[in-house]
């Protein structure tokens, strides 16, 4: 190992806001926020900026995440509030081609009524954020080689976690910043029991589908609430009758103040990655293979489904939310390469990555260590890339249906032979409450015609692969690569056990000796290939080791060179919490049209067309024609609002996300991003970049006029107004 300089830069030296940099661009990590108190004030945010850095005071102690949405609490009852696409798998988990929750939505009158969202259903508290740098610094440099480093990074993850897990009631995640330039241990409370208490209809809820997904002029009432349960002593429990409501130390409280264009507004949630530092050579592989290759897989597996689910309306429930994802995936990805087309995304992260090279030099010996890491990052990009069709299909195959089960019950046997300390992640003690709620609730995703159509799917894109690109143990399961050899399989995995919720949890706990002599196909499968599945993962885990010694070199390098430039630097997001901020503003598409920041009720209606999506309830349309708008009209709209615009910079994870204004009192809820700002987790691109919510005021009015529930306006503080 050639000797190199370890940066070891904290946030202070990664925050740089100047004059020149729009203050709407950056998902700020709380820590950032005294130094940036500027932008922040000049923005019009009439708190103090150090009462935000403040994560266990208001606002910012009722924002919680779900572990892929964001959400808050508005009550002192353990009310939390989201959006209804990020309680749409509580939904499905609850429906029956009899009793559809999704199109009929549901309302608990009492919380005796509220319904569990699921075993796998969590609300995450945040308690404490400790930085943890010097220690993993220190075990890193100690490592003699890269997998050793890889090991030595997991094995300190585990004890953080564990000595930070001490307590029962908690989760704790280790997060890397800056490419693992700093390294934070979150310490949060881990809510068990949380039940679904409001959901609108899907013609409110959903109102536009994928139609209208990622676009504007937007009209969807995307909310709903979920309550949060602990046991009678306060702490977190699993699910049972006797629990109790969460009583939050903070929750917010409903803007008493009409939002409008202009107005300052704030998101704290949860983004889960984007990807502004990638380098160039990682951009284009994005952009020319993954998404591409990815979107045409979902397209054909959503297809699959919706022709076997016009047959079968138990398919239909049962995969609903599944397709949901893979529809909002592959429209996400389709809008990113529009983008990247548009902005010449390309051109621009490779004139930019030459730029922070030339720079490198110029700086000479300074520059040496950044250049040699982005070689070498460079370098491990393209062995990852080396087998990525073996690696997606294969990496599918092995995660479907029962199949994916086989290899989770099995996986978990050959762990268990090993301390719990040196188990993998995903397989510790810690996570065997969420492995056997996924095999449970898997009964209301699973059917077995769909399973077997999913299956040979992927097994005949793996038949297709060059026989370089084969896994020996794949082929002898398989025992041929024609038509005729995936029937043959198929057949025999029509005859697995695994698709029933008793037999499953039956194996839980079995030995990996006992799953070695199962007769069950699934299981043999996962017998079969668990070799070659260590074997490729010690590959990964081994460029990993690298890249934790190159990646945070090279951002470090490039975090200079913007501060030199007088560039925003704030960290990629990687799922922990940020706080971005801006107004609200309109914007004006490509094609010159100039659209306001806000829809409204009487645009809901003359979208209504009677057929899905566009099939906005009676009720609505009856009281829009009616104007009757319970008193939450507002004054310069002349009528109700529905969505509105803002230029804030969030990405995926932030769903959910409550949007406060200048005093952070809530306005509304962050659920989207217009087409054209798809590509900013690549590229921010400020001119065209907006974030889009649904209004507050749209919410109160549906639980007032359409979909009623005084029981939850009184709770929120805002019994019905006339």
């Amino acid at each position: 190992m050639r000797p190199r300089r370890l940066a070891l830069a904290t946030f202070a030296a990664l925050a740089a806001v100047s004059t020149g940099a729009g203050a709407v661009e950056g998902m700020w990590v709380p820590q950032q926020l005294p130094e940036i108190a500027g932008a922040l004030k000049k923005a019009g945010l009439k708190l103090n900026p150090r009462q935000l850095a403040d994560l266990t005071a208001d606002p910012m102690g009722a924002v919680v995440s779900l572990g892929g949405c964001t959400a808050s609490f508005v009550s002192s009852q353990g009310l939390v509030v989201t959006n209804h696409h990020c309680a749409y798998g509580a939904i499905q988990l609850n429906s029956t081609p009899q009793k559809n929750l999704i199109e009929t939505g549901f309302n608990a009158p009492t919380p005796k009524d509220e319904l569990s969202a699921g075993p796998n259903a969590r609300i995450y508290a945040l308690e404490s954020i400790q930085d943890v740098t010097k220690q993993v610094r220190g075990a890193l440099t100690a490592a003699p080689d890269a997998m050793s480093r890889s090991r030595a990074l997991d094995a300190l993850e585990k004890q953080l976690v564990a000595a930070c897990e001490s307590t029962p009631g908690y989760r704790c995640r280790l997060y890397s910043f800056a490419g693992g330039n700093t390294y934070r241990l979150f310490k949060n409370i881990e809510i068990r029991d949380v039940r679904l208490v409001y959901a609108p209809p899907r013609s409110i809820g959903n109102y536009g589908g994928e139609v209208d997904n990622w676009m504007w002029p937007r009209h969807v009432g995307d909310f709903s609430f979920y309550r949060a349960y602990v046991g009678r002593d306060g702490r977190p429990a699993a699910y049972s009758p006797d629990n109790v409501p969460f009583h939050p130390k903070h929750f917010l409280k409903l803007a008493d103040k009409p939002l409008g264009d202009g107005d300052f507004v704030m998101v704290a949630g949860y983004p889960g990655s984007t990807s502004r530092y990638a380098l160039a050579s990682e951009f284009d592989a994005t952009s020319t293979w993954t998404y591409p290759t990815v979107g045409r897989h979902y397209k054909n597996l959503v297809a699959l489904v919706d022709n076997a689910g016009r047959r079968n309306p138990d398919i239909a429930v049962k995969y609903a939310a599944t397709v949901r994802g893979w529809q909002n995936a592959l429209k996400n990805y389709d809008g990113q390469l529009e983008g990247f087309r548009r902005i010449g995304a390309a051109e621009r992260k490779q004139a930019e990555e030459q730029s922070v090279l030339a720079w490198l030099r110029s700086q000479g010996a300074r520059g040496r260590a950044g250049l040699d890491a982005h070689d070498r990052l460079d370098q491990l990009g393209a062995q990852a890339r080396a087998h990525r069709e073996r690696d997606l299909v294969f990496g599918q195959l092995r995660s479907t249906g029962v199949l994916g089960a086989a290899m989770q019950l099995y996986r978990t046997s050959t762990e268990r032979q090993k301390p719990d300390a040196a188990r993998e992640a995903g397989y510790q003690q810690r996570d065997l409450p969420s492995l056997e709620g996924a095999l449970r609730q898997m009964d209301r995703r699973y059917q077995p015609q769909m399973d077997r159509e999913l299956v040979g799917y992927w097994l005949l894109q793996y038949a297709s692969l060059p026989a370089s690109e084969h896994v020996a143990s794949l082929d002898a399961w398989l025992g041929g690569t024609d038509a005729k050899s995936v029937d043959r399989a198929l057949d025999r995995l029509g005859k697995s056990k695994l698709g029933d919720s008793d037999a499953r949890i039956a194996l839980l706990n079995a030995d990996r000796a006992t799953l070695e002599k199962s007769k069950d196909p699934a299981m043999q499968f996962a017998v079969a290939v668990m070799p070659d599945v260590l074997r490729l993962e010690d590959e990964a885990r081994a460029r990993a080791g690298d890249s934790l010694l190159e990646r945070p070199v090279y951002l470090q390098a490039l975090a200079d060179y913007r501060k030199a430039h007088g560039q925003a630097v704030y960290p990629d997001a990687n799922s922990s919490l940020r706080i971005t901020f801006g107004n609200v503003v309109g914007y004006t598409t490509t094609d010159g049209s100039k659209q306001p920041p806000f829809t409204t009720l009487e645009q809901v209606a003359a979208k209504a067309t009677g057929k899905e999506p566009f099939d906005a309830p009676k009720a609505e349309l009856d009281a829009v024609r009616a104007r009757n708008y319970g008193g939450l009209a507002d004054k310069r709209l002349g009528t109700v609002p529905v969505n509105f615009l803002s230029d804030l910079d969030i990405t995926g994870g932030n769903s959910g996300s409550p949007v406060m204004d200048a005093q952070g009192r809530l306005v509304g809820l962050a659920f989207d991003g217009n087409w054209e700002s798809v590509s900013s987790n690549w590229v921010f691109d400020p001119a065209m970049t907006r974030m889009i919510a649904v209004d507050q005021r749209y919410m109160r009015w549906i639980m007032q006029e359409v979909y009623p529930a005084p029981q939850l306006l009184q709770e929120l503080g805002v019994p019905e107004s006339r």
